[in-house]
């Protein structure tokens, strides 16, 4: 079994998610206490996807988070570096326009995209900025931006509880329903490192994105940022 170390090398990272593919959905409601299916329920109405519209669901993973977007009648891409990830998904959504793409250099031409979003996905991504700003790229102008990650806790009491949750009761929970536990402790470890929230809406406006803004969900566990590109 693989896992990741915070440099975040790109095959270390994807082969993790490989090994994690066959239970990472059901995993995730566990561990998230069931808050996993309400924080996708946000970023679907964030997206706003309507009829017609393109939408690249980056990290897509399985595509559990693209199903929302397609429910609109939006044409949906879900795009992934996990081939593992991608083969357990196509083999639950044959319909739906898997794609293997890397983060910081997407398989996709200019201006393509009416939104873009990426969820759970960018902190393990070794190059963020570059990231951002080939979701800036690929998007059309007027377009958005929203991305849903883990974020830090804004009432302080909480936040010493929430860390000691990742640290501590993450990892034998993760033993007893994942596959590799040992990615549930890298995962953990890339959640306390992350940026706060203004910290990552500085780096969406220095990607060129207008318009950010952020908003706390679950007391600020997660955060949804929102951005558009300039017309």
């Amino acid at each position: 079994m693989t896992r990741a170390s915070l440099d975040k090398q790109p095959h270390e990272v994807a082969t993790m998610f490989d090994d994690v593919a066959a239970n990472y959905d059901l995993t995730n409601d566990v561990l998230s206490l069931g808050q996993a299916r309400l924080w996708r329920k946000e970023v679907a109405k964030a997206v706003d996807a309507r009829p017609a519209q393109k939408v690249l669901d980056l990290a897509a993973g399985t595509a559990t988070s693209s199903l929302p977007f397609a429910a609109t009648g939006a044409y949906v891409v879900p795009c992934d570096f996990s081939i593992g990830m991608l083969k357990v998904g196509k083999g639950r959504h044959p319909h739906l326009p898997f794609t293997a793409g890397d983060a910081t250099k997407l398989p996709f031409k200019d201006d393509t995209f009416d939104a873009v979003t990426i969820s759970f996905g960018l902190r393990n991504v070794q190059d963020t900025d570059a990231a951002l700003r080939e979701l800036f790229r690929v998007t059309r102008p007027g377009g958005r931006v929203v991305i849903c990650e883990f974020s830090q806790p804004t009432w302080k009491p909480f936040r010493t509880v929430y860390s000691e949750y990742l640290m501590r009761a993450l990892p034998p929970v993760a033993t007893a329903v994942s596959s590799n536990p040992d990615a549930y402790v890298y995962l953990a470890e890339s959640i306390r490192a992350w940026p706060d929230q203004p910290a990552l809406a500085a780096r969406l406006q220095q990607a060129g994105w207008s318009k950010v803004a952020w908003r706390n969900l679950t007391g600020g566990v997660v955060a949804l940022h929102r951005g558009y590109k300039p017309q």
